[in-house]
Order: C-alpha cells, then sequence, then structure tokens
C-alpha cells in the first residue's frame, strides 16, 4: 500500500524523471538515500514500471497526428498485427478497446500523401474511421 510519501515521490517523478535522489529527498522531506530506496522499492513492486523521455513529434517531422478507429474483417486479427509490425515508424499506440471498433490506433504521419498510403494498406486488412487531431 502506498503512503502519502510514495505518492509525492511518484508525483516529483512525474514532473522530472531526472531530478537527483538528494533533490527528491528534499522535495519529499527524506534523505537523499532513503528517497533512494524508496524509489527502488516502488521499482521492485511494479508501481514505477520504468523511465521515458517526451519528443515533439514536429520538431522530427511529424506534421500528422491522427487516431484510427480499426474494425477488423473477422475475429482472427493477425493479419491486422502483422501490418502493423512493418509500420511502426507511424505508431504510437494501438489499443485493443470494447465499442465501436477492436483497436484505437494512435498515428503520426510526416504527410497527409503517406497517411493516405498507410491507410490504403490498412484497409486491406480491417476497416476503419479516421480522425485528425486539429489542436493538442
Amino acid at each position: 500500500m502506498l503512503d502519502n510519501t510514495d505518492i509525492r515521490i511518484l508525483e516529483e517523478l512525474s514532473k522530472n524523471s531526472r531530478i537527483t535522489m538528494k533533490e527528491l529527498g528534499k522535495k519529499v522531506h527524506l534523505t537523499g538515500p532513503a528517497a533512494s530506496a524508496r524509489v527502488m522499492k516502488l521499482e521492485d513492486s511494479g508501481v514505477i514500471e520504468g523511465y521515458t523521455i517526451k519528443v515533439n513529434p514536429v520538431k522530427l517531422g511529424y506534421f500528422v497526428h491522427a487516431f484510427i478507429t480499426v474494425i477488423t474483417q473477422s475475429t482472427y486479427h493477425q493479419p491486422y498485427l502483422l501490418f502493423l509490425e512493418t509500420q511502426k515508424q507511424y505508431v504510437i499506440n494501438n489499443y485493443k478497446i470494447s465499442g465501436d471498433g477492436c483497436y484505437l490506433l494512435e498515428c503520426k504521419f510526416p504527410s497527409n500523401e503517406e497517411m493516405n498510403q498507410f491507410l490504403e494498406e490498412l484497409n486491406e486488412q480491417a476497416n476503419y474511421k479516421l480522425s485528425i487531431v486539429i489542436k493538442k
């Protein structure tokens, strides 16, 4: 069970996962070694699964952000999943969902032309509904 200190540690790490343990300790009223021990406990218990960076896709040349509701044509989804393996450069997330479709696919594309090519190839595996992000 998490206590208030653990929750505060998670909040601080969510803001800046590169914070030093000494600095983290000061923010949550612990020593650096005590903060480090708490973080290791949270990692060992699986509460903290990993650390990551946030990348700006536009700065990398991906100007089109889209959500695609995927409706597979059968209960056998392997052709769709294999197709996605070949399209990793565009896929941000692929969520298996309930509701209007089978999957919710979040993608980034450098251009509408590349998105169109992706959608034409996707349509060989499944039907889809496309939503383009206008503003985040």
